[in-house]
């Protein structure tokens, strides 16, 4: 959530600045400043009568000690219209401070300078690729298949217990897939990060939290008898460990990693580019979170970004960058690296990681703060990628390392499967 007084100081950059995601903010600013200045002038004029109301109350005892009675009740009169009118003004500043919040929570992140222009994902930018693409043998398969054919994935037996986007994983598969998390939690915590085993149900103010509400309501599991909602991914419990919390300088950074299923609803997902494991309402991710200082944060998503990196080339698998365009920007980050796999078999790529610095917007919902070595009170910056989510990269590994005699285990992850082909 945008700083109000940011607003105020930066008003016609942020309305420039949220154009790259096709944003228009004049009007609503607008609102947004009309409603603090009201809140503001508010909250003066019931400092005022509280103070005013105190005084009086003061006077009131004096004037019963020295038995002065009389003047005494004429007094308690005023301070009782002055109640009311405390009370008056207390519910006005509450109405217009929960309206300010409301209008606060629609709008975006401004997106960093490094955010390029543009309307779709077809306008984001490329900035990096490695590995070489496999040649396939003839009559390759897509994961579906493959995961059929070894009987290592069962698309219908997930259907028939719960329904579409459910797999079950069997034998070999669901061996495979932990090794995959043990894997990426065994990089994370090498890396300085410190794991932790997280809720799958989250209340409604760790939503607000991280941002996933109100803006993506629609896609989240809830749970409404309890009013609980279904984790999209760890970064919400997680960031959200921190919540309400007052860091000292020598507490940052903060270095946290988890594994979760993760629960989407994905409404409104459908054709042949969803198929199989590309995309689910269940599945797994190992999820990576920093909080740190606002100078050192770009410097730690660098270090996020190379963290992937190194896993992608462990694992042997071709993959690309992107910095994401305006108007495929989250509502959350100032900016956000896309990670995709190339699949072979599917001829097409499959994103397989975001990693997003969102500067002080979650921490200002969060209100998640540290103090510096002056005393100073400032909003830490929030930063969180999925290092890695399974699906995708279990479909770019079943796909890319198919063979005629079956499909290769890629060696980094030989010893935690104990087998080195699925056949």
């Amino acid at each position: 959530m945008l700083q109000v007084s940011n607003i105020r100081a930066h008003k016609e950059g942020y309305i420039q600045a949220l154009k790259k995601r096709n944003f228009n903010a004049e009007d609503v600013f607008e609102e947004i400043l009309t409603l603090d200045e009201s809140r503001r002038s508010t909250q003066t004029q019931l400092d005022e009568t509280l103070a005013e109301s105190n005084q009086l109350s003061k006077e009131i005892g004096m004037l019963f000690k020295s038995g002065e009675q009389q003047k005494a009740n004429i007094l308690k009169e005023k301070t009782s219209q002055l109640k009311d009118k405390s009370k008056e003004l207390s519910d006005s500043f509450n109405e217009t401070l929960a309206k300010l919040e409301q209008l606060l929570y629609t709008v975006p992140n401004i997106p960093n300078d490094l955010v390029p222009a543009g309307t779709t994902e077809d306008d984001n930018e490329e900035i990096f690729n490695e590995g070489d693409i496999p040649v396939l043998a003839e009559g390759s398969l897509p994961h579906w298949e493959l995961a059929k054919k070894y009987d290592i994935i069962d698309f219908e037996l997930g259907n028939k217990i719960t329904g579409a986007g459910f797999p079950v994983y069997k034998g070999k598969g669901a061996r495979l897939q932990r090794a995959l998390i043990t894997y990426f939690l065994d990089k994370a915590v090498d890396a300085g990060y410190t794991e932790f085993q997280l809720p799958l149900l989250v209340n409604e103010a760790s939503g607000f939290g991280t941002g996933q509400l109100p803006d993506k309501e629609g896609q989240m599991y809830h749970v409404t008898e309890d009013d609980l909602y279904l984790i999209p991914t760890a970064e919400v419990p997680m960031t959200n460990l921190f919540r309400d919390r007052m860091l000292t300088e020598a507490d940052l950074p903060i270095s946290c990693t988890g594994h979760t299923p993760c629960f989407r609803r994905e409404a409104g997902s459908y054709g042949a580019h969803v198929r199989g494991l590309n995309r689910l309402h269940q599945f797994d991710k190992v999820e990576i979170v920093r909080i740190e200082k606002p100078e050192n944060s770009y410097a730690a998503l660098d270090g996020m970004v190379d963290h992937i990196k190194d896993l992608l080339q462990d694992l042997k698998l071709p993959y690309r960058i992107l910095r994401l365009c305006g108007g495929d920007l989250g509502f959350t980050a100032a900016v956000t690296y896309d990670f995709e796999v190339f699949s072979t078999a599917q001829d097409r790529w499959l994103e397989i990681s975001s990693v997003s610095n969102f500067e002080t917007f979650q921490a200002n919902r969060l209100k998640l703060r540290y103090k510096d070595k002056d005393g100073k009170k400032e909003l830490v910056h929030t930063l969180n990628g999925s290092a890695l989510a399974l699906p995708r990269v279990l479909a770019g590994i079943l796909e890319n390392y198919q063979t005629p005699e079956g499909i290769k285990v890629p060696e980094v992850l030989v010893k935690y499967t104990g087998f080195k082909m699925i056949d």
